[in-house]
């Protein structure tokens, strides 16, 4: 069990074939762990493809459509990496208005590797200390994110992490931010 106590708190995790596999499973466990509920969103019905890096991985049963999701519903967001799943991610409206919907609602949102790629095109980086994987610094700067080289970067409800290397620190910035509830700070 977890140190951070999320009994009954509701974690979506936003994503669509090509996500990371460790990125969704890790924090996935943590969440049950700690006593939350998950739910899998994606803009996909059905089932999601995973990846173990370039190799195909388990598949995933989607719980609810993005378009059917609503962030009040929720009390944090988790968006897994994997460079197909946050590039189809990004450009869906969908998406980008459920995961910007949770800023606007100071709800945490934790995103690794190259999910905040949609935090961008969800407006809502501009001003914020986050990390990724190292290939969207230029992104996340242009788009006015103060971007650094860190294990895990925590912004008053948005953790981001790097790469799966930093799964642990990730998982337990999430479950802190989710058991700590809402944040001020946290805005579109």
């Amino acid at each position: 069990m977890s140190e951070h106590d999320i009994s009954g708190k509701k974690v979506a995790f936003l994503l669509t074939d090509g996500v990371e596999q460790i990125e969704l499973t890790s924090p996935w466990e943590a969440v049950k762990a700690a006593g939350g509920v998950p739910t899998l969103v994606s803009p996909s019905s059905g089932t999601v493809q995973g990846f173990d890096g370039v190799d195909k991985g388990e598949t995933f049963t989607v719980d609810l459509p993005v378009a059917e999701a609503n962030a009040d519903d929720f009390d944090a967001l988790v968006l897994p990496g994997g460079v197909v799943n946050a590039d189809f991610l990004r450009v869906d409206k969908d998406a980008q208005a459920f995961t910007r919907a949770f800023f606007e609602a100071h709800k945490p949102v934790a995103s690794i590797c190259h999910g905040p790629w949609l935090l961008i095109e969800a407006g809502v980086v501009k001003g914020r200390d986050l990390t990724s994987y190292y290939t969207l610094a230029t992104d996340l700067k242009n788009a006015g994110a103060n971007w650094s080289d860190e294990e895990v970067v925590v912004d008053q409800g948005l953790v981001t992490s790097r790469n799966p290397d930093d799964l642990p620190a990730f998982n337990d910035k999430l479950l802190e931010e989710i058991a700590e509830g809402e944040h001020e700070g946290q805005h579109a």
